[in-house]
Order: C-alpha cells, then sequence, then structure tokens
C-alpha cells in the first residue's frame, strides 16, 4: 500500500478518492466540491466588515455564507494531506518545490508565487462559471 518513498500508491488512492465520491453522493445526496466552499469563506469574512452588502448581493441570498458540510470537506482535505505527511515522513515547508527549482533556480520564490497564484485564479474562474 505504501511505497518506498512513503507516499501512497496512486491507484489505491484514485481508488479510495472514487469510493469517497460515491459515498458522498449516497448519504448526503451532493457532489463533493471545494470552489463553493472558497466563496462562501469570502462572503463569511466580508460579513465582518459590512453584513449589510453581504445581504444585498444576489449571489450571496442564493449561496448563503455559511460553515456547511462541504465547507468542513474542505477542512477535512487539509487535515488529512497535513496527517498523512506527518505520519509518512514526507512533510517538510518549501517555498520552492524541487522540480520548480531545477527549472527556474532556487531563487524564482517571487516567480513561483506568481504563477501559483495566478493558476489559482484561473482554476477558481473555471470553477465558479461551471458552478462547482
Amino acid at each position: 500500500m505504501v511505497q518506498r518513498d512513503g507516499g501512497w500508491n496512486p491507484y489505491l488512492a484514485g481508488a479510495l478518492s472514487g469510493v469517497v465520491g460515491v459515498f458522498s453522493v449516497w448519504f448526503a445526496g451532493q457532489y463533493f466540491g471545494a470552489s463553493t466552499s472558497f466563496v462562501r469563506t469570502a462572503g463569511m469574512i466580508e460579513q465582518l466588515f459590512g453584513p449589510e452588502r453581504v445581504s444585498q448581493m444576489e449571489y450571496f441570498i442564493r449561496v448563503v455564507p455559511k460553515i456547511d458540510w462541504q465547507w468542513m470537506f474542505v477542512v477535512g482535505i487539509f487535515l488529512g494531506a497535513l496527517i498523512s505527511s506527518l505520519t509518512s515522513g514526507s512533510f517538510r515547508l518549501q517555498a520552492v518545490p524541487d522540480m520548480w527549482a531545477g527549472h527556474f533556480g532556487a531563487d524564482s520564490v517571487g516567480k513561483r508565487a506568481l504563477t501559483a497564484f495566478s493558476g489559482g485564479v484561473i482554476a477558481m474562474f473555471g470553477a465558479r462559471m461551471a458552478d462547482g
């Protein structure tokens, strides 16, 4: 099950992810996702500074900023990944991954941060366009 490098076999991890997806639909009646949780979190943060604005936004009338099962799922992804990396011994804080440093140099932290942020924005935009 666990490979020599301490990581899980990707086929087993993929199969288990599929089982979690099936159980999500079976028990909760919904597909699991993450993008709505990020939008809800933004709405909850915005409520701290201007609750009247959030209550008037058409989107937040439809998608209420609250902690729900999907939001807790995202927290669980973070905690599960952290526990997995700690127990496998593969956890390490690293601003620039080895593969990135090999291509662009170890001193390219700013370029790496900008690229990661831009990629996240594009992925989130696409997910929200697809109502994901």
